[in-house]
């Protein structure tokens, strides 16, 4: 059976890792869904974060970003009200970042990790459920609330 889909974007300095990672979730059974840049072709991060960012709110599904140090894409991504950006350098941010803040875009640093250690995030991430009970609370707080 396959899983759902998952987004996967990036800059021209994430384009390499990104089609590492395409290929090692298409091997596991996985439907991934390409939104660019197809080339390593200087192109602008935040085009890439914004539709992204659309296709995960509009599908209620997880994506991925990445750029050179994942930090750019993880800021554009964190304006849309709804998602939650994590720049994870490291299997344990990965899981953390879905058991307690149920991020639903995983950021990554094209230009900082291999592509061994960037399937092994991306594979916890997507694998990790959210804990739920007093981090359901939490994550409510995260969207900024009117203040009086």
């Amino acid at each position: 059976m396959q899983k759902e889909t998952i987004f996967i974007a990036s800059d021209h300095a994430g384009y390499a890792l990104k089609q590492c990672i395409c290929d090692h979730l298409s091997t596991q059974g996985r439907k991934v869904e390409d939104l660019g840049t197809h080339s390593e072709e200087s192109c602008d991060y935040p085009v890439f974060a914004h539709k992204l960012c659309a296709k995960v709110l509009e599908n209620d599904r997880q994506g991925i970003l990445i750029c050179g140090t994942g930090t750019g894409m993880s800021m554009a991504a964190n304006r849309h009200p709804g998602i939650r950006a994590a720049l994870c350098t490291h299997e344990f941010q990965a899981k953390f970042a879905r058991a307690h803040n149920n991020a639903n875009v995983l950021c990554l640093a094209g230009r900082i990790s291999s592509p061994t250690l960037a399937c092994a995030i991306s594979d916890l991430f997507l694998e990790q459920e959210f804990e739920d009970g007093r981090h359901s609370r939490r994550v409510e707080l995260i969207e900024i609330q009117k203040v009086d």
